[in-house]
């Protein structure tokens, strides 16, 4: 597809610090933060609040189907609603947590999911983070990063976060299901966060941008 807005597209796997850069560039930038990540667990969420639920594809398919999911803009930042409501806090639950990689899978979910995504895309200059955004959702955009750090450092972060599970269960996950596994995009630069703050991968990143010619808006 053919861009109208900059998008600027940050992939990684989990607790690489990903979501804390992606978040914290639009903000200086003046873009829309957009956390694909929450999608998925919003979908996760949905499923469980069923009084049967279940995770194969079709009961998957069908909920979707039936729920209206919908991108919207609040106050600058972007919100996921289910059906008019925004899931807030719930959708980071140890229950959503535990099935969001089964709701991940799914390649139509996925498919779904990408297609808000990319009007989304199209209708506002964004910082897009997830794990196929620069391979899937928008591998045109020459904004491509790609968040990385060592596994024990992700393995802290993750614990800080209040994850129970272990980096390395998410990273098989992820980079061998079927459907848009994990991987570094074609023409992303890497960036490893391990010794780096939040605002220190932002500075690297900025300075990225600014070779190509984006630029924080001046005061």
């Amino acid at each position: 597809m053919s861009l109208t807005h900059t998008v600027v597209a940050i992939d990684g796997p989990a607790a690489s610090g990903k979501s804390s850069v992606a978040r914290q560039l639009a903000s200086r930038l003046g873009f829309v933060y957009v956390n694909t990540g929450a999608m998925y667990r919003a979908v996760t969420w949905c499923a469980l609040a069923q009084p049967e639920p279940a995770f194969g594809p079709d009961a998957l398919i069908a909920l979707v189907n039936g729920t209206r999911f919908e991108c919207s803009l609040v106050d600058g930042v972007e919100s996921f609603l289910v059906n008019g409501t925004d899931p807030g806090e719930a959708l980071n639950s140890a229950a959503v947590n535990a099935r969001v990689s089964d709701v991940a899978s799914v390649a139509a979910i996925r498919q779904f999911l990408v297609g808000l995504q990319r009007e989304f895309g199209a209708r506002h200059n964004v910082v897009m983070e997830g794990r196929d955004i620069g391979s899937v959702v928008f591998p045109e955009t020459p904004y491509k990063f790609y968040i990385d750090a060592s596994p024990e450092v992700r393995e802290m972060r993750r614990r800080r976060q209040g994850y129970a599970d272990r980096v390395a269960e998410r990273d098989r996950q992820d980079s061998s299901r079927t459907a848009s596994p994990l991987q570094i995009p074609a023409g992303a630069d890497i960036i490893d966060s391990s010794d780096l703050t939040v605002g220190g991968t932002v500075d690297v990143l900025l300075e990225h941008l600014a070779k190509r010619g984006i630029l924080p808006p001046t005061v």
